[in-house]
């Protein structure tokens, strides 16, 4: 079979506006056929725990922040993570999503500590802490970030979310993130991270402020960073949901989501796996994303909290997420972190 040639910049923007959506569509369901085979679409059972909605980047995007000190403001104590983790593990959750605003009160001993109480408890993978937070983390520490991300992981860190991303597009950034960390330093702390031995997944939010240009720079800096690192396991596209934001924007259509899916498919060619996100699409949307390119169903999602946030609220159950691959056509299967099967559902 011939060597496929990588899609290039010029060729992207082409997909992404002028090619038919099903012709496209077509391409990247045949690049998921070459890298994945006959292979399953899976899925994995977690909760997404947002430890606390205080946050000092304020970002217009988001409905879920909070200032300090506001009412609707909060922590989440020991004792109420905890039994969202024994919650989780009782429904056969693996892992738990962690991750939160930019606490000005929470510094790097307060995550080692709270990892190594969970470790110690609960046979869990903590899949947690985004770029931003972690930056933060040696921001307040005063501490080079490799040494940061090495105690986090001693303590029990086991792979890092690729939230925080948005758009890499320092121009983007300025309109929507001001105070967020460009997008160099997003790029930074995941290479850091990979060289420390941390796998991370990517995400794009899209259907903001940003051009294709702009979403093109975003494939083209995570295509290069994986290129040099390896180390991201997935890669996420979702859309931007306006609902109690600061930004007035009618929600990207199902046609345009597909349409960046599957373009994300075939641009991303040393990435392996694409999720589709029910999250904000639904599942009978996710269903026809399996056609475009992707091979991922995500996670069960017991528990989301910050796309709620601005109004969007899906909820399946691993019934519906068997059922929306076998109706695609597809073995579904239960994977860990790390995209290794545990449970085919045959």
């Amino acid at each position: 079979m011939p060597e496929q040639k990588r899609v290039n910049r010029r060729q992207a923007l082409n997909l992404l506006t002028e090619v038919p959506l099903l012709e496209v569509g077509q391409r990247a369901d045949e690049m998921r056929r070459r890298i994945h085979g006959s292979g399953p679409v899976t899925f994995i059972i977690d909760r997404n725990i947002n430890y606390t909605n205080i946050c000092i980047n304020q970002c217009r995007f988001c409905a879920f922040f909070r200032p300090e000190g506001h009412e609707e403001s909060y922590l989440l104590d020991q004792a109420s993570l905890f039994r969202k983790i024994e919650e989780t593990l009782e429904l056969g959750g693996t892992q738990i999503l962690f991750q939160g605003g930019l606490h000005p009160g929470l510094g790097l001993e307060y995550f080692e500590n709270l990892f190594r109480e969970i470790k110690s408890r609960y046979p869990v993978h903590l899949h947690a802490l985004s770029a931003p937070e972690i930056h933060d983390l040696a921001r307040k520490s005063g501490l080079p970030l490799r040494q940061v991300l090495e105690r986090l992981k001693a303590a029990g860190l086991g792979s890092i979310p690729g939230a925080g991303a948005e758009i890499l597009s320092d121009r983007v950034r300025e309109l929507i993130s001001p105070k967020k960390i460009r997008t160099s330093e997003w790029i930074h702390v995941m290479r850091t991270a990979h060289r420390v031995g941390l796998r991370s997944t990517a995400t794009m939010m899209f259907g903001s402020l940003e051009s294709p240009e702009d979403l093109v720079d975003h494939l083209s800096a995570i295509r290069k960073l994986q290129d040099d690192t390896g180390g991201f396991t997935a890669f996420i596209p979702w859309s931007f949901q306006p609902g109690n934001t600061q930004i007035e924007r009618s929600t990207a259509s199902g046609l345009e989501y597909l349409r960046v899916l599957a373009v994300s498919r075939l641009y991303l060619d040393n990435i392996r796996n694409i999720q589709a996100s029910w999250v904000t699409q639904g599942i009978r949307m996710a269903e026809v994303a399996l056609r475009f390119g992707a091979n991922d169903l995500g996670s069960t999602m017991i528990e989301e909290n910050v796309v709620a946030a601005a109004g969007v609220s899906y909820r399946v159950s691993i019934e519906e997420i068997v059922g929306a691959a076998r109706n695609a056509g597809f073995r579904p299967a239960r994977r860990d972190t790390f995209y290794k099967v545990i449970e085919y559902y045959d």
